[in-house]
């Protein structure tokens, strides 16, 4: 039984969870979850015991200084809770960690435990994978889900992705077999820019997970820093006629593809963003934004989402186009090795 002491009675949780490792391209995924921490001033509630579930020869633990006495970092998955405000105020709980080197089903059985203990209502795992996608588009986010039912209320893909998995897929297929509705966003990102970080596929993951949710995300300083990385890599693109030349040719194949997509529903959906931000209800009284449209590969071996996705183990992810959700017009961001993803 997991006790949770001095962790209040939380209001219509919703669980918020990424790892860094092979399912987080640029580090865009675990970013995204560091800013929700970050922005709503999380508290840390428990923390999982780093030798179950890691190989400290893969991640290692570090040493820093606190007041002059030497202390050890162990690599671990923590929990942190926080609160929404607004007129409908929610609880989220964070999930910030690294993709486990063993016992992978302990791992989600744990994790699952906090959920029902906390009266988690939805779990929505962050992933990144590397695309052919070009850096000078929006990023592409897909939202997947193995529930038939969740799928169809929330606008979502239903996966039917089979292949090599990472965490996030064998998380999401736990909580669907423990009954608890699940879904994965999937932001993929330009194979050829893999460094983190990555400041675009991060904001676009956030707004797509403000869409999901149906809340407002405070953004701080990362659209500009979304903008500020565009221009480097535009830079350092422009200095290499080959890099140029296949930029130019990701940017047909892209525009090709979603020209059907430029509607007024995508439209609409940026200008009800605009007005959550700004604590205004939208025309017509609407309580939640429309999805956005289904992701539809470009390239890809699997389907829309997680072929994109976790397909990108064998290679990089083609195609991986889905509903941009960036915030403004160019963006762009960056994978690294680890760039598979799973439904």
């Amino acid at each position: 039984m997991i006790e949770l002491e001095g962790v209040p009675e939380l209001i219509d949780p919703v669980m918020v969870a990424a790892f860094e490792g092979w399912n987080d391209a640029g580090d865009a995924a675990s970013t995204a979850v560091a800013h929700l921490e970050r922005e709503w001033k999380g508290e840390v509630f428990a923390a999982l015991d780093a030798e179950d579930y890691y190989d400290f020869q893969v991640n290692r633990p570090t040493v820093f200084m606190d007041a002059g006495v030497r202390k050890i970092t162990w690599p671990t998955t923590r929990l942190s809770v926080v609160r929404v405000g607004g007129e409908k105020p929610r609880d989220l709980v964070l999930v910030r960690g690294i993709e486990p080197s063993m016992r992978w089903r302990s791992f989600c059985n744990e994790l699952l435990g906090f959920a029902h203990e906390l009266g988690v209502e939805l779990v929505v795992v962050l992933g990144a994978l590397l695309g052919d996608t070009p850096h000078t588009r929006p990023v592409p986010v897909s939202g997947v889900t193995s529930d038939p039912d969740l799928a169809q209320r929330m606008d979502l893909e239903e996966t039917k992705y089979e292949g090599p998995t990472g965490i996030v897929g064998v998380l999401q297929e736990a909580c669907t077999h423990a009954g608890v509705p699940a879904v994965s966003l999937w932001a993929a990102v330009p194979h050829y820019v893999s460094q983190p970080p990555n400041p675009k596929a991060t904001l676009a993951l956030l707004n797509r997970l403000e869409d999901l949710l149906d809340l407002r995300i405070p953004l701080g300083e990362l659209p500009e820093d979304a903008r500020a990385w565009q221009v480097g890599v535009d830079q350092l693109a422009a200095e290499d006629s080959e890099v140029a030349e296949y930029v130019q040719t990701l940017e047909e194949a892209r525009d090709t593809a979603e020209l059907p997509e430029a509607s007024g529903e995508a439209i609409a959906r940026e200008f009800e963003r605009y007005l959550r931000r700004r604590d205004v209800s939208p025309p017509g009284g609407r309580t939640r934004p429309p999805m956005p449209p289904k992701a539809g590969a470009s390239g890809g071996s699997e389907g829309p989402a997680e072929g994109s996705a976790e397909g990108a183990s064998e290679g990089s992810a083609e195609g991986a186009a889905g509903g941009s959700t960036d915030g403004f017009p160019d963006g762009f961001s960056e994978g690294d090795d680890q760039g598979t993803a799973e439904e």
